[in-house]
Protein backbone atom coordinates (compact mmCIF):
# COMPACT_ATOMS: atom_id res chain seq x y z
CA UNK A 1 0.00 0.00 0.00
CA UNK A 2 1.52 3.59 -1.06
CA UNK A 3 1.46 5.63 2.24
CA UNK A 4 1.74 9.09 2.74
CA UNK A 5 -0.70 9.73 5.62
CA UNK A 6 0.14 7.88 8.85
CA UNK A 7 -0.92 7.76 12.62
CA UNK A 8 -4.20 6.54 11.49
CA UNK A 9 -4.55 5.86 15.22
CA UNK A 10 -4.77 9.56 16.42
CA UNK A 11 -8.30 11.62 15.94
CA UNK A 12 -8.25 14.86 15.22
CA UNK A 13 -10.09 15.88 18.11
CA UNK A 14 -11.32 19.45 19.66
CA UNK A 15 -8.43 20.91 17.46
CA UNK A 16 -5.40 18.33 18.44
CA UNK A 17 -4.53 15.12 17.03
CA UNK A 18 -4.83 12.67 20.01
CA UNK A 19 -6.03 9.19 21.03
CA UNK A 20 -9.53 8.37 21.95
CA UNK A 21 -10.02 8.80 25.88
CA UNK A 22 -11.86 5.28 26.15
CA UNK A 23 -10.03 2.51 27.74
CA UNK A 24 -11.53 -0.14 24.62
CA UNK A 25 -9.25 0.06 20.97
CA UNK A 26 -10.82 -1.23 18.23
CA UNK A 27 -9.06 -3.13 15.37
CA UNK A 28 -9.50 -2.31 11.70
CA UNK A 29 -9.80 -5.13 9.58
CA UNK A 30 -9.01 -6.00 5.67
CA UNK A 31 -11.95 -7.96 4.75
CA UNK A 32 -10.19 -9.98 2.37
CA UNK A 33 -7.30 -11.07 3.92
CA UNK A 34 -8.15 -10.78 7.96
CA UNK A 35 -5.17 -8.41 8.45
CA UNK A 36 -5.28 -5.91 11.10
CA UNK A 37 -4.21 -2.76 9.30
CA UNK A 38 -4.87 0.03 12.24
CA UNK A 39 -5.67 -0.28 16.15
CA UNK A 40 -8.01 2.86 17.54
CA UNK A 41 -8.95 3.62 21.04
CA UNK A 42 -12.60 4.59 20.69
CA UNK A 43 -13.73 8.21 21.76
CA UNK A 44 -15.93 8.87 24.91
CA UNK A 45 -18.76 11.84 25.52
CA UNK A 46 -16.66 13.70 27.08
CA UNK A 47 -14.63 13.72 23.97
CA UNK A 48 -17.52 14.26 21.89
CA UNK A 49 -18.11 16.86 23.70
CA UNK A 50 -15.56 18.34 23.49
CA UNK A 51 -15.30 18.28 19.39
CA UNK A 52 -18.62 19.87 19.29
CA UNK A 53 -17.72 22.79 21.42
CA UNK A 54 -14.41 23.82 19.85
CA UNK A 55 -16.45 23.38 16.38
CA UNK A 56 -18.73 25.63 17.51
CA UNK A 57 -16.29 28.04 18.68
CA UNK A 58 -13.68 27.92 15.88
CA UNK A 59 -17.40 28.12 13.40
CA UNK A 60 -17.90 31.90 14.31
CA UNK A 61 -15.10 33.44 12.58
CA UNK A 62 -15.05 30.55 9.76
CA UNK A 63 -18.37 32.11 8.53
CA UNK A 64 -17.26 35.48 8.11
CA UNK A 65 -14.03 34.16 6.11
CA UNK A 66 -14.14 35.37 3.29
CA UNK A 67 -15.95 33.04 0.24
CA UNK A 68 -12.83 32.89 -1.90
CA UNK A 69 -10.78 31.49 0.92
CA UNK A 70 -13.33 28.69 1.66
CA UNK A 71 -13.64 28.09 -2.19
CA UNK A 72 -9.72 27.76 -1.92
CA UNK A 73 -9.61 25.29 0.35
CA UNK A 74 -11.55 23.25 -1.56
CA UNK A 75 -9.67 23.13 -4.54
CA UNK A 76 -6.85 22.64 -2.75
CA UNK A 77 -7.93 19.77 -1.47
CA UNK A 78 -9.53 18.58 -4.94
CA UNK A 79 -5.81 18.73 -5.88
CA UNK A 80 -4.39 16.32 -2.96
CA UNK A 81 -7.14 13.91 -3.79
CA UNK A 82 -5.35 13.95 -7.27
CA UNK A 83 -1.78 13.36 -5.34
CA UNK A 84 -3.05 11.16 -3.16
CA UNK A 85 -5.36 9.26 -5.67
CA UNK A 86 -3.48 5.75 -5.48
CA UNK A 87 -3.35 5.95 -1.70
CA UNK A 88 -6.91 6.75 -1.42
CA UNK A 89 -7.82 3.52 -3.46
CA UNK A 90 -5.60 1.59 -1.62
CA UNK A 91 -6.91 2.57 1.67
CA UNK A 92 -10.36 1.68 -0.18
CA UNK A 93 -9.88 -1.40 -1.29
CA UNK A 94 -7.90 -2.61 2.30
CA UNK A 95 -10.55 -1.21 4.31
CA UNK A 96 -14.17 -1.46 2.95
CA UNK A 97 -13.33 -4.52 0.98
CA UNK A 98 -13.99 -2.57 -2.56
CA UNK A 99 -13.01 -3.52 -5.84
CA UNK A 100 -10.35 -1.38 -7.62
CA UNK A 101 -12.67 -0.34 -9.91
CA UNK A 102 -15.08 0.61 -7.18
CA UNK A 103 -12.74 2.27 -5.01
CA UNK A 104 -11.82 4.74 -8.48
CA UNK A 105 -15.39 5.08 -8.58
CA UNK A 106 -15.79 6.58 -5.20
CA UNK A 107 -12.71 8.39 -5.39
CA UNK A 108 -13.98 10.56 -8.71
CA UNK A 109 -17.37 10.49 -6.47
CA UNK A 110 -15.91 12.24 -3.53
CA UNK A 111 -13.16 14.56 -5.58
CA UNK A 112 -16.38 15.19 -7.45
CA UNK A 113 -17.93 16.21 -4.36
CA UNK A 114 -15.38 18.87 -3.89
CA UNK A 115 -14.97 20.20 -6.60
CA UNK A 116 -18.68 21.06 -6.49
CA UNK A 117 -18.72 22.34 -3.47
CA UNK A 118 -15.69 24.97 -4.42
CA UNK A 119 -18.41 26.60 -5.96
CA UNK A 120 -20.91 26.77 -3.28
CA UNK A 121 -19.78 29.49 -1.14
CA UNK A 122 -20.63 32.32 -4.43
CA UNK A 123 -23.72 30.41 -5.15
CA UNK A 124 -25.74 30.75 -1.14
CA UNK A 125 -28.04 33.45 -2.62
CA UNK A 126 -30.17 36.09 -0.51
CA UNK A 127 -32.89 38.29 -1.68
CA UNK A 128 -33.93 41.46 -1.96
CA UNK A 129 -37.83 41.42 -2.43
CA UNK A 130 -40.81 43.84 -2.26
CA UNK A 131 -43.50 44.61 0.51
CA UNK A 132 -46.53 45.27 0.90
CA UNK A 133 -46.07 47.88 3.60
CA UNK A 134 -45.10 51.31 2.28
CA UNK A 135 -41.93 51.87 3.18
CA UNK A 136 -40.36 48.69 3.92
CA UNK A 137 -37.65 47.03 2.03
CA UNK A 138 -37.36 42.92 2.22
CA UNK A 139 -34.41 41.66 2.79
CA UNK A 140 -33.37 37.44 3.09
CA UNK A 141 -29.81 36.57 4.23
CA UNK A 142 -28.68 33.22 3.74
CA UNK A 143 -26.27 31.66 6.53
CA UNK A 144 -24.34 28.64 7.79
CA UNK A 145 -26.56 26.44 10.22
CA UNK A 146 -23.30 26.57 12.32
CA UNK A 147 -22.16 22.44 13.24
CA UNK A 148 -22.61 20.43 11.18
CA UNK A 149 -22.91 15.86 12.57
CA UNK A 150 -22.63 13.72 9.99
CA UNK A 151 -23.06 9.95 10.64
CA UNK A 152 -21.41 7.90 7.69
CA UNK A 153 -21.87 4.01 6.70
CA UNK A 154 -18.58 1.77 5.49
CA UNK A 155 -19.53 0.78 2.11
CA UNK A 156 -19.08 4.05 0.86
CA UNK A 157 -16.94 5.67 3.42
CA UNK A 158 -15.17 8.17 1.45
CA UNK A 159 -17.67 9.51 -0.81
CA UNK A 160 -20.77 9.32 1.63
CA UNK A 161 -18.81 11.18 4.38
CA UNK A 162 -17.39 13.72 1.81
CA UNK A 163 -20.39 14.42 -0.05
CA UNK A 164 -21.65 16.57 3.99
CA UNK A 165 -18.32 17.44 4.62
CA UNK A 166 -17.10 19.15 1.48
CA UNK A 167 -20.49 21.33 0.95
CA UNK A 168 -21.00 22.05 4.86
CA UNK A 169 -17.43 23.34 5.47
CA UNK A 170 -17.70 25.67 2.34
CA UNK A 171 -20.87 27.21 3.10
CA UNK A 172 -19.37 28.19 6.51
CA UNK A 173 -20.41 25.48 8.94
CA UNK A 174 -17.98 23.61 11.27
CA UNK A 175 -18.47 19.64 10.87
CA UNK A 176 -18.18 16.59 13.29
CA UNK A 177 -18.00 12.89 11.49
CA UNK A 178 -18.62 9.87 13.45
CA UNK A 179 -17.98 7.00 10.85
CA UNK A 180 -18.74 3.72 10.79
CA UNK A 181 -16.73 1.42 13.19
CA UNK A 182 -15.52 -0.81 9.86
CA UNK A 183 -14.18 1.90 8.01
CA UNK A 184 -13.06 5.04 10.11
CA UNK A 185 -10.19 5.71 7.98
CA UNK A 186 -11.51 6.09 4.79
CA UNK A 187 -14.55 7.35 6.25
CA UNK A 188 -13.69 10.33 8.78
CA UNK A 189 -9.86 10.46 9.27
CA UNK A 190 -8.55 10.37 5.81
CA UNK A 191 -10.72 13.19 5.07
CA UNK A 192 -9.26 14.99 8.33
CA UNK A 193 -5.73 14.66 6.93
CA UNK A 194 -6.46 16.18 3.20
CA UNK A 195 -8.39 18.91 4.86
CA UNK A 196 -5.30 19.27 7.20
CA UNK A 197 -2.99 19.27 4.22
CA UNK A 198 -4.98 22.01 2.68
CA UNK A 199 -5.06 24.47 5.52
CA UNK A 200 -8.21 24.41 7.09
CA UNK A 201 -8.16 25.91 10.51
CA UNK A 202 -7.64 23.69 13.72
CA UNK A 203 -11.20 22.62 15.55
CA UNK A 204 -13.28 23.07 11.91
CA UNK A 205 -13.59 19.18 11.53
CA UNK A 206 -13.20 16.35 13.91
CA UNK A 207 -13.45 12.88 13.91
CA UNK A 208 -14.89 10.56 16.91
CA UNK A 209 -14.17 7.13 16.24
CA UNK A 210 -16.84 5.06 18.28
CA UNK A 211 -19.21 2.29 18.52
CA UNK A 212 -22.77 3.62 18.21
CA UNK A 213 -24.07 2.15 20.97
CA UNK A 214 -21.37 3.78 23.21
CA UNK A 215 -21.70 7.46 21.70
CA UNK A 216 -24.43 7.62 18.72
CA UNK A 217 -27.12 8.63 20.93
CA UNK A 218 -25.45 11.57 22.58
CA UNK A 219 -23.56 12.24 19.02
CA UNK A 220 -27.49 12.93 17.57
CA UNK A 221 -28.27 14.09 21.01
CA UNK A 222 -25.95 17.00 21.76
CA UNK A 223 -27.44 20.45 22.30
CA UNK A 224 -25.08 22.04 19.83
CA UNK A 225 -25.14 20.50 15.92
CA UNK A 226 -28.32 22.20 14.02
CA UNK A 227 -27.92 19.50 11.37
CA UNK A 228 -27.67 15.78 11.73
CA UNK A 229 -26.77 13.79 8.33
CA UNK A 230 -27.23 10.33 8.43
CA UNK A 231 -26.59 7.51 6.09
CA UNK A 232 -27.62 3.99 6.75
CA UNK A 233 -30.27 1.94 7.77
CA UNK A 234 -34.22 2.84 7.98
CA UNK A 235 -34.44 1.65 11.55
CA UNK A 236 -31.06 3.71 12.71
CA UNK A 237 -32.52 6.40 10.73
CA UNK A 238 -36.21 6.92 12.13
CA UNK A 239 -34.40 6.51 15.96
CA UNK A 240 -32.33 9.99 14.93
CA UNK A 241 -34.98 11.59 13.77
CA UNK A 242 -36.55 10.88 17.25
CA UNK A 243 -33.46 12.19 18.98
CA UNK A 244 -33.41 14.96 16.99
CA UNK A 245 -37.03 15.85 17.79
CA UNK A 246 -36.47 14.94 21.57
CA UNK A 247 -33.65 17.57 22.84
CA UNK A 248 -34.49 20.80 24.05
CA UNK A 249 -34.99 22.70 20.54
CA UNK A 250 -35.69 20.55 17.35
CA UNK A 251 -32.88 19.86 15.02
CA UNK A 252 -32.72 19.46 10.92
CA UNK A 253 -31.53 15.64 9.43
CA UNK A 254 -30.89 15.08 6.10
CA UNK A 255 -31.33 10.93 6.20
CA UNK A 256 -30.09 8.30 3.09
CA UNK A 257 -31.90 5.38 4.06
CA UNK A 258 -32.87 1.53 2.98
CA UNK A 259 -33.68 0.86 -0.42
CA UNK A 260 -35.02 -1.45 -2.44
CA UNK A 261 -34.80 -0.87 -6.12
CA UNK A 262 -36.07 -2.07 -8.82
CA UNK A 263 -35.22 -2.51 -12.35
CA UNK A 264 -37.72 -3.21 -14.99
CA UNK A 265 -37.46 -4.82 -18.18
CA UNK A 266 -40.27 -3.68 -20.49
CA UNK A 267 -40.89 -5.79 -23.53
CA UNK A 268 -39.56 -3.24 -26.09
CA UNK A 269 -36.44 -2.86 -25.01
CA UNK A 270 -32.59 -3.66 -25.64
CA UNK A 271 -32.70 -6.95 -23.63
CA UNK A 272 -29.12 -7.38 -24.26
CA UNK A 273 -27.87 -3.89 -22.94
CA UNK A 274 -30.56 -4.49 -20.24
CA UNK A 275 -28.58 -7.63 -19.25
CA UNK A 276 -25.19 -5.64 -19.10
CA UNK A 277 -26.91 -2.66 -17.08
CA UNK A 278 -28.78 -5.32 -14.83
CA UNK A 279 -25.08 -6.85 -13.99
CA UNK A 280 -23.26 -3.89 -12.86
CA UNK A 281 -25.84 -2.35 -11.28
CA UNK A 282 -26.55 -5.26 -9.12
CA UNK A 283 -22.86 -6.66 -8.19
CA UNK A 284 -21.10 -3.85 -8.22
CA UNK A 285 -19.72 -3.63 -4.73
CA UNK A 286 -20.67 -7.23 -4.02
CA UNK A 287 -24.27 -5.57 -4.38
CA UNK A 288 -23.42 -3.25 -0.78
CA UNK A 289 -25.13 -0.20 -2.29
CA UNK A 290 -28.44 1.60 -1.17
CA UNK A 291 -28.98 2.36 -4.68
CA UNK A 292 -27.96 -1.54 -5.96
CA UNK A 293 -30.57 -3.36 -7.92
CA UNK A 294 -32.28 -4.95 -5.35
CA UNK A 295 -35.45 -6.28 -7.66
CA UNK A 296 -35.51 -6.96 -11.34
CA UNK A 297 -38.91 -7.06 -12.89
CA UNK A 298 -39.10 -8.54 -16.61
CA UNK A 299 -41.72 -8.23 -18.48
CA UNK A 300 -42.83 -12.13 -19.54
CA UNK A 301 -42.78 -11.49 -23.21
CA UNK A 302 -39.17 -11.38 -22.74
CA UNK A 303 -38.51 -12.76 -19.35
CA UNK A 304 -36.64 -16.11 -20.80
CA UNK A 305 -34.37 -14.14 -22.39
CA UNK A 306 -33.45 -11.71 -20.24
CA UNK A 307 -32.79 -14.90 -17.73
CA UNK A 308 -30.99 -16.85 -19.85
CA UNK A 309 -28.29 -13.75 -20.67
CA UNK A 310 -28.26 -12.10 -16.89
CA UNK A 311 -27.55 -15.69 -15.45
CA UNK A 312 -24.93 -16.38 -18.51
CA UNK A 313 -23.07 -13.05 -17.75
CA UNK A 314 -23.05 -13.10 -13.90
CA UNK A 315 -22.01 -16.86 -13.93
CA UNK A 316 -18.45 -15.16 -15.92
CA UNK A 317 -18.22 -12.50 -13.08
CA UNK A 318 -14.42 -13.03 -11.51
CA UNK A 319 -14.88 -13.39 -7.68
CA UNK A 320 -12.06 -12.70 -5.48
CA UNK A 321 -8.88 -10.26 -4.19
CA UNK A 322 -10.32 -7.09 -4.81
CA UNK A 323 -7.19 -5.51 -5.81
CA UNK A 324 -6.75 -7.57 -9.27
CA UNK A 325 -7.72 -5.14 -12.07
CA UNK A 326 -10.38 -7.81 -13.34
CA UNK A 327 -12.18 -8.71 -10.19
CA UNK A 328 -15.44 -7.90 -10.71
CA UNK A 329 -17.24 -9.27 -6.88
CA UNK A 330 -14.60 -8.88 -3.36
CA UNK A 331 -15.50 -9.85 0.38
CA UNK A 332 -18.46 -9.04 2.29
CA UNK A 333 -17.38 -6.25 4.43
CA UNK A 334 -17.67 -8.42 8.00
CA UNK A 335 -19.21 -11.88 9.64
CA UNK A 336 -22.19 -10.36 10.47
CA UNK A 337 -23.35 -9.34 6.82
CA UNK A 338 -22.37 -12.52 5.69
CA UNK A 339 -24.33 -14.51 8.35
CA UNK A 340 -27.38 -11.96 7.18
CA UNK A 341 -26.49 -12.79 3.16
CA UNK A 342 -26.37 -16.84 4.03
CA UNK A 343 -29.93 -16.24 5.90
CA UNK A 344 -31.53 -14.40 3.16
CA UNK A 345 -30.24 -17.27 0.47
CA UNK A 346 -31.69 -20.42 2.64
CA UNK A 347 -34.77 -18.25 2.92
CA UNK A 348 -35.53 -17.73 -0.84
CA UNK A 349 -35.17 -21.13 -1.12
CA UNK A 350 -37.44 -22.23 1.64
CA UNK A 351 -40.08 -19.71 0.60
CA UNK A 352 -39.77 -21.55 -3.00
CA UNK A 353 -37.66 -19.51 -5.53
CA UNK A 354 -35.72 -21.15 -8.18
CA UNK A 355 -32.30 -21.53 -8.14
CA UNK A 356 -31.00 -19.82 -11.26
CA UNK A 357 -27.22 -19.47 -10.19
CA UNK A 358 -25.42 -20.31 -7.17
CA UNK A 359 -21.49 -21.23 -5.60
CA UNK A 360 -19.55 -21.92 -2.37
CA UNK A 361 -19.36 -19.69 0.10
CA UNK A 362 -15.20 -19.41 0.82
CA UNK A 363 -14.54 -16.90 3.71
CA UNK A 364 -15.82 -13.37 3.29
CA UNK A 365 -16.27 -13.97 -0.30
CA UNK A 366 -20.07 -14.79 -1.32
CA UNK A 367 -20.27 -15.76 -5.16
CA UNK A 368 -23.45 -13.92 -7.41
CA UNK A 369 -26.90 -16.35 -6.36
CA UNK A 370 -29.36 -15.67 -9.17
CA UNK A 371 -33.29 -16.83 -8.28
CA UNK A 372 -36.17 -17.01 -10.39
CA UNK A 373 -39.71 -17.51 -9.89
CA UNK A 374 -39.86 -15.24 -7.21
CA UNK A 375 -42.91 -13.59 -6.30
CA UNK A 376 -43.75 -10.30 -4.62
CA UNK A 377 -44.51 -11.44 -0.89
CA UNK A 378 -41.06 -13.70 -0.90
CA UNK A 379 -38.63 -11.75 1.42
CA UNK A 380 -36.08 -11.61 -1.17
CA UNK A 381 -38.94 -8.97 -2.90
CA UNK A 382 -39.38 -7.37 0.44
CA UNK A 383 -36.26 -6.54 2.01
CA UNK A 384 -32.94 -4.64 1.13
CA UNK A 385 -30.82 -7.60 0.17
CA UNK A 386 -26.76 -5.49 0.24
CA UNK A 387 -25.26 -8.31 -1.38
CA UNK A 388 -24.36 -10.34 -4.64
CA UNK A 389 -28.01 -11.86 -4.48
CA UNK A 390 -30.68 -11.10 -6.50
CA UNK A 391 -34.45 -12.32 -7.52
CA UNK A 392 -36.18 -11.75 -10.51
CA UNK A 393 -39.63 -11.32 -11.18
CA UNK A 394 -42.19 -11.75 -14.01
CA UNK A 395 -44.72 -8.93 -15.21
CA UNK A 396 -48.02 -9.50 -17.34
CA UNK A 397 -47.31 -6.36 -18.60
CA UNK A 398 -46.54 -2.66 -18.14
CA UNK A 399 -49.27 -1.45 -15.75
CA UNK A 400 -48.27 -4.88 -14.04
CA UNK A 401 -44.50 -4.29 -13.68
CA UNK A 402 -45.09 -0.41 -12.62
CA UNK A 403 -47.21 -2.25 -9.77
CA UNK A 404 -44.88 -4.43 -8.99
CA UNK A 405 -42.12 -1.78 -8.57
CA UNK A 406 -44.19 0.71 -6.18
CA UNK A 407 -45.01 -2.84 -3.89
CA UNK A 408 -42.33 -1.54 -1.64
CA UNK A 409 -41.99 0.47 1.40
CA UNK A 410 -38.70 2.10 0.01
CA UNK A 411 -38.03 4.97 -2.41
CA UNK A 412 -34.88 5.61 -3.35
CA UNK A 413 -33.55 4.52 -6.84
CA UNK A 414 -35.15 2.48 -9.41
CA UNK A 415 -34.36 2.13 -13.26
CA UNK A 416 -36.51 1.13 -16.72
CA UNK A 417 -35.99 0.02 -19.48
CA UNK A 418 -37.34 0.28 -22.57
CA UNK A 419 -37.50 1.15 -26.30
CA UNK A 420 -39.35 3.93 -26.61
CA UNK A 421 -38.57 6.70 -24.50
CA UNK A 422 -41.50 9.11 -23.91
CA UNK A 423 -42.74 5.86 -22.66
CA UNK A 424 -39.83 4.91 -20.15
CA UNK A 425 -40.16 8.63 -18.92
CA UNK A 426 -43.51 8.88 -18.64
CA UNK A 427 -43.22 5.55 -16.60
CA UNK A 428 -40.47 6.76 -14.91
CA UNK A 429 -42.52 9.37 -13.42
CA UNK A 430 -45.09 7.01 -11.90
CA UNK A 431 -41.93 5.24 -9.62
CA UNK A 432 -42.61 6.36 -6.22
CA UNK A 433 -38.90 6.74 -5.67
CA UNK A 434 -36.75 9.92 -5.65
CA UNK A 435 -34.33 8.74 -8.32
CA UNK A 436 -35.38 6.67 -11.65
CA UNK A 437 -32.57 6.20 -14.91
CA UNK A 438 -34.40 5.14 -18.00
CA UNK A 439 -32.03 2.81 -20.22
CA UNK A 440 -29.60 3.12 -17.16
CA UNK A 441 -29.27 1.11 -13.93
CA UNK A 442 -29.75 3.18 -10.29
CA UNK A 443 -26.71 3.02 -9.31
CA UNK A 444 -26.39 6.82 -10.46
CA UNK A 445 -24.70 9.55 -8.16
CA UNK A 446 -24.02 13.17 -9.89
CA UNK A 447 -22.43 15.99 -7.60
CA UNK A 448 -24.75 18.85 -9.21
CA UNK A 449 -27.99 16.42 -9.31
CA UNK A 450 -30.43 16.00 -6.44
CA UNK A 451 -29.75 12.83 -4.66
CA UNK A 452 -32.25 11.42 -1.88
CA UNK A 453 -35.25 9.31 -1.55
CA UNK A 454 -38.89 9.26 -0.46
CA UNK A 455 -41.29 6.98 1.58
CA UNK A 456 -38.91 4.81 4.17
CA UNK A 457 -35.61 6.06 2.27
CA UNK A 458 -35.09 9.11 3.74
CA UNK A 459 -35.71 12.87 4.13
CA UNK A 460 -33.63 15.96 2.38
CA UNK A 461 -31.54 15.88 -1.05
CA UNK A 462 -27.91 15.85 -1.13
CA UNK A 463 -25.84 17.68 -4.14
CA UNK A 464 -25.63 20.54 -5.33
CA UNK A 465 -28.20 23.58 -4.80
CA UNK A 466 -30.13 21.12 -2.99
CA UNK A 467 -27.06 20.66 -0.44
CA UNK A 468 -26.92 24.41 -0.40
CA UNK A 469 -30.32 24.13 0.82
CA UNK A 470 -30.38 21.46 3.30
CA UNK A 471 -26.53 23.04 5.10
CA UNK A 472 -28.02 27.08 5.25
CA UNK A 473 -30.67 28.95 6.80
CA UNK A 474 -32.56 31.75 5.81
CA UNK A 475 -33.29 34.95 8.02
CA UNK A 476 -35.33 37.49 7.04
CA UNK A 477 -34.58 41.09 7.91
CA UNK A 478 -37.34 44.09 7.22
CA UNK A 479 -35.96 47.47 6.98
CA UNK A 480 -39.20 50.29 7.82
CA UNK A 481 -37.19 53.30 6.02
CA UNK A 482 -39.79 55.57 7.10
CA UNK A 483 -42.57 56.00 9.66
CA UNK A 484 -45.65 53.01 9.46
CA UNK A 485 -49.16 54.26 10.16
CA UNK A 486 -50.66 51.65 12.59
CA UNK A 487 -54.23 51.40 13.09
CA UNK A 488 -54.12 52.03 16.90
Amino acid sequence: MTERYRNFHLQPLAGEWREGSGKDARAVVNPYTGETLVSIRSATSADLDAAYKKAAEAQVDWAEAPLAERAALMHKAVSIFDQRKEEIIDWLIHESGSTRLKATIEWDSARAITQEAASMPARAHGAIMASNIPGKDNLVFRRPLGVVGVISPWNFPLHLSQRSVAPALALGNAVVIKPASDTPVTGGLLLAHIFAEAGLPAGLLSVVVGPGSEIGDDFVAHPIPALISFTGSTPVGKNIGKLAAGGSYLKKVALELGGNSPFVVLEDADVEQAVKAAIFGKFLHQGQICMAINRIIVDQRVYDRFVEGFVAHAGRLNVGDPSAMDTAIGPIINKSQLEGLQQKIAKAKEQGATVLLEGDIHGQMVPPHVFGDVSPDMDISLEEIFGPLIGIQKARNEEHALELANNTEFGLSSAVFCGDLYRGQQFARKVRAGMTHVNDMPVNDEAHMPFGGEKNSGLGRFNGDWAIDELTSVQWVSVQREPRQYPF
